[in-house]
């Protein structure tokens, strides 16, 4: 089976339509989202409705820290994200916050580990950005394979039967064979909102019967992404960053 992993949309439907549509033509055969479906964008209620429809059809669906912020008020984040998160609640309905309510904070199929940010404890969104995080994200779960978001950046951390950590940088369309030997966790980048100066969505596929994992990069209609958040008075800086990748 082939897999498509996306996280970190952020209500950018142009990005995730055009992700979507590149898994589609790349054999994907089934879903899974990995948080953070808004904030940010200026498409959540359309973003959110595509997700439940997938998740309908048997795709697995992860929760984020936006999301959870929908209905927490007490969620703290930056004041442009805040923003975002205040300006969303209005925008969603009622079927789409009671999903984004009941979404797990992680779910495990096999020996894989789905989750937005650290493994260890995923209600505190804690980063994985460094060895060190990968190693407390390997030593809190024992999946052989933990897959996760909320960093925008994508990586790839693997670790032997001797305990050795490797990090390695993937190149988009070129896959990696995910040995047996070895536990691996992979930071997804973001459909929604890129942050390692790469402007084009980053996702990935997963193929499960090859033990293949292959990022990919997506270009998509940017100007149109911000001048949708502009038209809806959201920070210049969010439709401003999508240009840059950062």
């Amino acid at each position: 089976m082939l897999i498509a992993l996306m996280a970190d949309i952020h209500a950018n439907r142009e990005a995730f339509a055009a992700c979507l549509a590149h898994a589609r033509e790349h054999g994907a055969e089934r879903h899974v989202f990995l948080g953070d479906y808004v904030g940010y964008g200026a498409d959540p209620a359309w973003v959110v409705e595509t997700v439940m429809q997938h998740v309908a059809s048997g795709s697995t669906a992860i929760l984020g820290n936006h999301d959870h912020a929908i209905g927490e008020p007490r969620e703290t984040m930056n004041p442009n994200a805040q923003i975002a998160i205040q300006w969303t609640r209005g925008q969603l309905s009622p079927s789409a916050r009671s999903f984004l309510d009941h979404l797990p904070v992680h779910a495990e199929e096999g020996d894989r580990l789905y989750v937005h940010a650290d493994g260890r404890i995923p209600q505190q969104w804690r980063y994985v950005t460094d060895r060190d995080d990968a190693a407390r994200c390997f030593e809190g779960h024992a999946a052989q394979w933990i897959f996760c978001g909320h960093v925008h950046v994508p990586a790839l951390f693997g670790i032997t039967a001797t305990h050795k950590l490797l990090h390695f940088q993937p190149v988009a369309g070129v896959p990696v064979p995910l040995s047996p030997q070895r536990r691996w966790l992979a930071v997804l980048g973001s459909v929604g909102q890129p942050r390692d100066g790469n402007a084009a969505s980053s996702y990935a596929l997963l193929d499960l019967a090859k033990n293949e994992l292959t990022y990919m990069r997506v270009a998509y209609d940017i100007e149109r992404a911000a001048a949708k958040i502009r038209d809806a008075g959201l920070p210049e800086a969010l439709a401003h960053r999508l240009s840059l990748g950062r």
